[in-house]
């Protein structure tokens, strides 16, 4: 018999390559946490119910998966690691636990009516948190986005300078939601209404939408930014991002300051951090400083961290070419109001040399003018746009409120206005002791509408027609839209109640706005300077 082969002759080296994107990364990333000095936290699959039951206002969604034990106890599919980590974790006294995990969540699909799967990697660091831990995990996000071997951004804001512009400027508590909102959306249109509804004065409105324009290189936004610290919560903010920007500064353009990302603030009271990487259609990193959450189990001690969401990868493609990364393509809404668009855009220079109207064809394009056109149907321009199959788009604001989605919404261009209207027969007189039956196609906004009111009501959904359905004794009401109002005229409806302007949107993706925004900044201007002229 041979001696057996030494130690040396027996390894084989593991080609990475022939793992699944995710995979591959998953490991290179756990590689990456450990040579930093973060151990490993393993979550179990379930978590006791009662710990998501008592800070719903931490989670993404409040819709969680529960089933009953053998020993009667309400447990749910985890929906989170934060929390759990938060909770549970062993961290010494006066010390920073540092720890990283690779686990599934199961939350809420964007994409249907079910639950979906969601594989996470990040990090968390709870306790003595200081500018060093903020600094190396701010770097930790950077180098994890560098190994997906993509161009990516990683955004970063601060929330102390947001919540410190809302006192600075005599923002209501409950109008910070909204006016956020539109902060987050890049919605200024809307933003200087909901400030005017509000009583917030023009300089206050002003300065809200300023937000907008504080984003780029670091150091120039903080230059930008300084003059305006109307309080010292926005100054410590700056002082606190200056001092993260020295950290940072060999990082380069992948990098930037934005002072308009906004995060739930009843989460996130400090930093906040978005990573996004060409080719996916939706921020793929997210994380930041959360105090809030870590002192509900332990007072004194903070918290800054930060998730990748791995599955996201799979539905990375090739890689594109280089007329790719330029040309700027646009959900075209067909019938009347796509040849209105179309007419607006071609009249600042985005025209094609091929007329769609004379052709079947579905995309039409113009690359010495970098724009290729998708005709799809309107109620499709926002799902389009938000999966990154467009990078912009208009749609009608009915499209986008009933859709919910998660775009940009950067201008009203005029077109197409008219109103959301609840409407029934001449007369009508409501009665409160009873649900309001409700006929609508605009499911969403209808209960949104309602729920505002607190108004119990049974919703009808039709696709057409809808001014049938009260005639016909089918609803007490409608929710539609009401352009001149002839129709409810010849039908014996009237209004009722107005509650919602509607006219066409111009959009744009979140990751197409980080990786084209020149191109998409430049139409923008020529389409503000025509529609407002």
């Amino acid at each position: 018999m041979g001696l057996p082969p030494r130690k040396e002759e027996l390894s084989v080296e593991l080609d990475l390559n022939i793992l699944r994107p995710q995979e591959r990364l998953s490991l290179q990333l756990r590689l990456l946490y450990e040579q930093a000095g973060f151990r490993q936290y393993h979550m179990g699959r379930f978590e006791e119910y009662g710990l998501y039951q008592q800070n719903r206002r931490f989670l993404t969604s409040d819709q969680v998966i529960t089933f009953t034990d053998m020993d009667g106890r309400l447990l749910a599919l985890k929906p989170d690691v934060t929390l759990s980590i938060a909770k549970n974790a062993q961290v010494e006294e006066g010390g920073c636990g540092r720890f990283y995990y690779s686990e599934n969540v199961y939350r809420p699909s964007q994409e249907s009516h079910t639950f979906q799967e969601i594989s996470q990697t990040g990090l968390e660091c709870i306790g003595a948190v200081d500018g060093a831990v903020t600094a190396q995990v701010v770097s930790l996000a950077f180098e994890s986005l560098a190994l997906i071997g993509r161009n990516f951004v990683l955004e970063a804001s601060h929330m102390g300078f947001v919540a410190g512009l809302l006192d600075a400027v005599g923002a209501p508590e409950p109008a910070r939601p909204r006016l956020l909102a539109c902060v987050r959306n890049r919605n200024l249109h809307e933003l200087r209404a909901a400030a005017g509804e509000v009583g917030l004065s023009k300089q206050g409105a002003d300065a809200l939408c300023r937000l907008d324009t504080l984003a780029g290189n670091w150091e120039a936004v903080l230059a930008e930014a300084e003059p305006i610290a109307l309080n010292a919560a926005m100054g410590a903010a700056l002082a606190e991002l200056r001092a993260l920007c020295g950290t940072l500064k060999d990082r380069g353009q992948n990098i930037r300051l934005n002072l308009s990302l906004v995060n739930d603030m009843d989460y996130y009271n400090g930093l906040v951090v978005q990573g996004y990487i060409a080719g996916l259609p939706r921020a793929v990193l997210k994380g930041g400083r959360y105090d809030p959450l870590t002192e509900q189990f332990r007072p004194g001690a903070k918290a800054v961290g930060f998730a990748l969401y791995l599955n996201e990868l799979d539905r990375l493609g090739a890689v594109p070419g280089e007329e790719e990364k330029t040309m700027l393509n646009v959900a075209l809404p067909k019938g009347r109001l796509g040849d209105k668009v179309y007419g607006l855009l071609a009249g600042v220079g985005y025209g094609c040399p091929e007329d769609y109207n004379e052709s079947r064809k579905l995309v039409v394009e113009n690359p010495a003018a970098g724009i290729r056109y998708f005709l799809v149907k309107p109620s499709d321009v926002a799902i389009y746009v938000e999966h990154g199959a467009a990078d912009i788009g208009i749609v009608g604001k009915d499209i986008l409120e009933e859709s919910a989605a998660d775009v940009c919404e950067l201008l009203d261009t005029g077109l197409g206005r008219c109103r959301m209207c609840v409407a029934g027969p001449e007369g009508f007189q409501d009665d409160p002791g009873r649900s309001l039956r409700v006929a609508t196609k605009f499911v969403n906004i209808a209960k949104a509408y309602y729920a505002a009111q607190g108004r119990d009501i049974d919703i009808i959904k039709l696709n057409g027609s809808i001014e049938l359905a009260p005639i016909l004794g089918l609803s007490d009401v409608i929710v539609d839209i009401v352009e001149t109002g002839t129709t409810l005229k010849e039908n014996h409806l009237e209004v009722l109640t107005e509650f919602m302007p509607i006219s066409a949107r111009f959009i744009a993706n979140r990751a197409s706005l980080q990786f084209k925004r020149r191109e998409i900044e430049a139409l923008l201007q020529k389409l503000t300077e025509v529609t407002k002229a």
